[in-house]
Order: C-alpha cells, then structure tokens, then sequence
C-alpha cells in the first residue's frame, strides 16, 4: 500500500495520500448529514452517553452502522473522570459490544482509568469482533497486559513527546493501529517517528498497518 491509514481522527479534512477514519459521535451528529461514502466510526461516547437515552440512541445507531462505510462502532467505553456513573458507562458500553458482534464489525475504544473494569467486560462477554484501544498512552507493561486480553492497540501523538510509550511501541510485537485522534499533527509525523522507533522504513511501516487492517477484516 502506498498511502498511510489514520485509524482514528476527529478531522472531516483528508489528507491526499492518508485514508482516514473519521470519528463521530452519535449524540454530536446529525442524522440527515451523516456521510454516505468516507470512511467513519460512530458509537455513543462515554463522556455524552446517557442510560436513560440508551434505548433511543442504540435504534439510531443500529441503523447507521449498517451503512457499508462504517468501519468500527465507536468510539465508546468508559472513563471515571468524566461522563456518567460506571455501571451507567458499562450497561451502555456492553450494549455496543453487543450490537458490534451483531454487525461483525470492530470497536474502537476510549478507555480512562478504566482497563479493570474493560477487561472483566471483555471476559464476561466474549467477544469475537476485535476490540482496539485507541490513543494508548501508557507503558510496556500495561501494553502488553492488554495485548495478551486479546485487545489491539492504537498509538498517536503521545509517541513524538512520551519516552515511556516510544519504548512501549518499541516492545510491541502485536499488531497495532496508528490515528492523530484530536490532535494538530499530521498522521506522516506520526508515521515517520514509528519507522524511527521500530528501525523499519516508511513503506515497510505503511505494509505492516495495512496488514493489521486486513487481518482484522476491514481491507
């Protein structure tokens, strides 16, 4: 593959030469203008997802997600520093799991202080759809404590400034995703410096993310 995959972006622009996963959040987008043809996620955040609106939100969302360019359900998940209470968070988060499995199609995941409680769901449910956590910015050992639960894991700007989750991509032997979520940098920037940590080149790294996405169904 010649161009860069950005699994995860908040950006509506597209970079030539990057195929980017648009992020949108279902409480934030409107019905009428959801596109038809880009490439995007959609699912109920944890910081706007409410369990009284469960019921309402997941009807919209199981028909939108059948829509051929939604990728991944998401983002969702769960954060104990904003958005409801955690059993709220679970019940919500459990019935997009649910509903994902339904679709065949992959979760893109927020998770805050919350990887307990995600793998304990992840067990109690048993999944088959992959499950990747997006923005992951901690160490070695909490990498590869997800990665043997079965998650896959996206890296993104916190590569160019945190040694700590250099070295934990250094170490990852597991298939991963690369995404510029929120922030101001380009998806090549990010590219360029795991090339850097991994020794490899650009159009090995590029090869190497376009595998992973096959093999996790979505090329």
């Amino acid at each position: 593959m010649s161009i860069f995959l950005d699994i995860h972006t908040h950006q509506t622009k597209q970079e030539q030469g990057v195929l980017s996963i648009q992020n949108l959040s279902l409480t934030e987008s409107t019905f009428l203008a959801m596109p038809k043809t880009k490439p995007i996620s959609i699912g109920i955040h944890p910081w706007y997802g409410k369990l009284q609106e469960l019921h309402q939100n997941l009807k919209y969302l199981n028909v939108l997600a059948r829509q051929e360019n939604v990728k991944l359900i998401g983002e969702c998940g769960l954060d104990k520093f904003k958005g409801e209470a955690m059993e709220n968070q679970l019940q919500v988060l459990e019935a997009q799991i649910l509903l994902a499995e339904k679709l065949g199609k992959p979760l893109i995941l927020h998770c805050v202080k919350a990887f307990d409680e995600l793998v304990a769901l992840k067990k109690r449910l048993r999944p088959a759809i992959p499950m990747i956590i997006h923005g992951f910015n901690k160490k070695h050992e909490m990498a590869k404590q997800l990665i043997n639960k079965g998650f896959y894991l996206s890296f993104g700007a916190a590569v160019l400034t945190s040694h700590e989750v250099a070295l934990a991509l250094e170490k990852t032997d597991a298939p991963f995703f690369l995404e510029t979520d929120e922030a101001e940098v380009s998806i090549v920037e990010i590219y360029t410096k795991v090339a850097e940590i991994k020794k490899i080149s650009l159009d090995k790294l590029k090869d190497i993310i376009f595998a992973n996405w096959k093999a996790v169904g979505l090329l």
